[in-house]
């Protein structure tokens, strides 16, 4: 008698294990997947560097100051033209203006709002008006707006030659 509840307290201990298991390989399944779509050279994910701690090297950082980096941020403007350009979010209302290493690619009109990864080289530059004209009449801006652009202006840039947009 004894070993036959011996054998029963064994064989419901196996049963419970198995479940365990299960259900803990049905968790790790669940956990979404995070998929990319590439322009550029290919690069990878791992390593990037938040939009917040790029802000930190862009503030000590002077005209003609550049550093390589990887870092993940929010898209907030795309050419409308043909994606030749980009403006990341850095922290609030700081911006970073990204361009495409020998303008060898381009990524889609549509991406506002989403997150990339780029891969390049990060620096500080002066921007003419005639260029911030030209990024404003890409951008779709009014002539009245486009107008009101009369001074050069320190900026926050970077010359990419991957990009990685979360789908």
């Amino acid at each position: 008698m004894s070993y036959f509840r011996l054998l029963i307290i064994c064989v419901l201990v196996l049963i419970s294990c198995k479940n365990k298991s299960e259900e803990t390989t049905k968790q790790d399944s669940q956990i979404p997947e995070v998929t990319y779509a590439s322009f550029g050279k290919e690069i990878i994910a791992d390593d990037a560097i938040s939009s917040k701690s790029m802000a930190q090297h862009y503030q000590t950082m002077q005209v003609g100051d550049s550093i390589n980096s990887k870092m993940i941020a929010k898209v907030t403007d795309v050419c409308q033209a043909k994606g030749c350009w980009m403006t990341l979010n850095l922290q609030g209302d700081e911006e970073v203006m990204v361009k495409f290493k020998d303008y060898g690619f381009f990524v889609p009109k549509d991406i506002s709002g989403k997150d990339v990864i780029v891969n390049g080289k990060a620096f500080v530059s002066e921007i003419s008006v005639e260029e911030q004209q030209h990024y404003a009449k890409d951008a779709g801006k009014t002539e009245e707006e486009i107008a009101l652009i009369t001074e050069p202006k320190k900026t926050l840039s970077f010359e990419a030659d991957g990009v990685l947009v979360v789908q």
